[in-house]
């Protein structure tokens, strides 16, 4: 098996964040890829997460 792409790293941390990763795509990205690309995409995701909830509260309520 090749090495995953940026759109095959997108999908899986995507699919992990929501809880619905198969297995298939697990093992995949656990003998192929790279931990340390998956980590901080799943940081970076969860950063932008938290963001624009914030952004969203904050338009939806006036302080």
């Amino acid at each position: 098996m090749s090495k995953p792409g940026p759109l095959s790293i997108l999908l899986s941390v995507l699919a992990a964040l929501f809880g619905v990763q198969t297995e298939q795509n697990r093992q995949r990205d656990f003998t192929n890829g790279n931990p340390a690309v998956y980590i901080t995409v799943g940081i970076i995701f969860i950063i932008l997460f938290v963001v624009s909830l914030l952004l969203i509260v904050n338009w939806v309520l006036p302080a």
